[in-house]
């Protein structure tokens, strides 16, 4: 069996789907410390190391792994410094982790790595380039395109650069075929709920942000079923809204017959997004962010509210990650 180790993993939702797939995930390594009880939690077997990717050794990685039946290493680094909302022309300095990345590779010289991040990854991005390099150098084989989760079965437009690479032969990112899925499929069947509070709790983490008075107003007058803020009356309109027609999906509702858009770090915030309830006034819980996620409804988010959302929000969907690793596993089973 594929042993894995899981660089930037978070909460786990990389690591879940390539356990789903028969890939033995043996450590998942972060330094969000707050993702550690989420993640040991809900992948048994498997051990959350705390540490920067930029500092731990190659021997410190591999301690304690039994890579006999093939080793995976994935390095899904943080989206932000890449994302179309960071900074033009910052010099963020974790555009280099994906660097740092590279030179584990080089060390250990894993059969398979698996990256992902967003779209912004694939444009005019030298530590790009430079980890690329550094693949063909150490006699990889790579596939890298641009795929959009609902193609996997995710309930959510969600568009990710994806990385496969082989030292075993020529691999290919598998093609999503999958039925799109909707908000309504996800989330239909939760329990109703009131703005900050939890009144089903018998399921884990539904539980949705408390809203101001006027959060309130504004979402009890946004139409169901998709309405945005242009649909209230200008007098909640904040300044900037005011003098300009962009953002429009903040304090919008959520379609109930198509995927939900993409979920970013605050995908419980009405203000941050299209993360309003098709009907019910207020933002979606974490319960229901997970399921959009393709979390199983078993995976309980152990940290607070906020936290609980942006591992959630930062994770690779589940159900993708599986796709990816039974493509993986498929590779190594046909070298047998």
């Amino acid at each position: 069996m594929i042993a894995c180790i899981d660089l930037f993993c978070g909460a786990g939702g990389l690591t879940r789907g390539l356990l789903d797939a028969g890939i033995r995930v043996v450590k998942g390594v972060d330094t969000d410390v707050t993702a550690r009880e989420t993640y040991e939690r809900n992948n048994p077997g498997t051990k959350f190391v705390r540490a920067d990717v930029r500092e731990i050794s190659p021997d410190g990685m591999m301690r304690g792994v039994d890579r006999s039946g093939g080793l995976l290493l994935a390095g899904c680094a943080p989206c932000q410094p890449f994302s179309t909302h960071a900074p033009k022309g910052a010099d963020d300095e974790r555009r280099s982790l994906i660097e740092s990345v590279g030179s584990l590779v080089e060390h250990i010289l894993p059969d398979y790595v698996l990256v992902e991040n967003v779209p912004g990854f694939l444009e005019n991005n030298r530590h790009r380039a430079a980890f690329l390099e550094t693949l063909r150098d150490n006699g990889y084989r790579t596939d890298e395109r641009l795929i959009d989760a609902k193609d996997y079965g995710v309930p959510q437009t969600r568009k990710r650069y994806v990385l496969l690479a082989s030292r075993r032969g020529p691999i290919s990112v598998p093609e999503g075929k999958a039925e799109h899925r909707t908000v309504r499929d996800a989330i239909k069947g939760f329990p109703e709920i009131k703005a900050g509070l939890n009144d089903s709790p018998e399921v884990a983490n539904h539980v949705s942000p408390g809203l101001s008075a006027g959060l309130l107003e504004r979402i009890r007058l946004t139409p169901p079923d998709g309405g945005s803020r242009r649909n209230t009356p200008k007098r909640l309109w904040t300044g900037c809204h005011l003098k300009h027609n962009g953002h429009t999906d903040t304090y919008g509702r959520m379609r109930w017959d198509a995927p939900a858009p993409t979920l970013t770090c605050r995908c419980t915030s009405l203000s941050n997004g299209r993360f309003g309830h098709p009907e019910q006034h207020r933002a979606i819980s974490v319960r229901e962010a997970a399921a959009i996620q393709s979390f199983g409804d078993d995976y309980l988010f152990c940290s607070n509210a906020s936290r609980n959302a942006a591992h959630i929000g930062n994770a690779v969907p589940p159900l993708m990650a599986r796709v990816l690793g039974e493509a993986i596993a498929r590779h190594a089973k046909a070298l047998v």
